[in-house]
């Protein structure tokens, strides 16, 4: 048997980072949803959470798994669902790009607070503002 533990921070933006999930009660619908349909899909995501115009999910890659085929499944299956359910008043999209980065087991805890903790982190910060520390910090440029 393998044993395999690899954390990765991904973030990803509505289309045009439009805010379409503007209301807590929404938000938590979306995560819930996303979460539930990771379980099914064999995807163990840790951590799930997000603001009106992005999506932060704490995800263990299991084996046979890669970054883009995960990324795929939660953003596809969540813009039909969200789709299908007429969550949002215009047409709902995930912008394609998105930020993946490893996670060190010294700072999953770290991490998973960073996550759980959106909603107040972005009353002192804009998406922009974050994206572009995530550049920075992470020699994206």
């Amino acid at each position: 048997m393998s044993y395999l533990k690899i954390y990765i921070h991904i973030v990803f933006s509505t289309k045009n980072r439009t805010p379409h999930f503007n209301t807590l009660e929404l938000q938590v619908k979306v995560w819930k949803h996303i979460k539930a349909n990771a379980y099914e899909k064999g995807i163990y995501l840790d951590m799930v959470n997000g603001y009106s115009d992005h999506c932060h999910c704490l995800v263990s890659l299991g084996s046979n798994q890669n970054i883009e085929n995960i990324v795929q499944l939660i953003k596809g299956e969540s813009s039909y669902w969200i789709n299908k359910n007429k969550l949002t008043k215009e047409k709902f999209s995930w912008q394609e790009e998105y930020f993946a980065v490893s996670v060190s087991e010294s700072m999953i805890e770290q991490v998973r607070n960073y996550i759980k903790n959106q909603n107040v982190h972005h009353h002192k910060k804009t998406f922009e503002e974050e994206y572009q520390e995530f550049i920075k910090k992470y020699n994206f440029e």
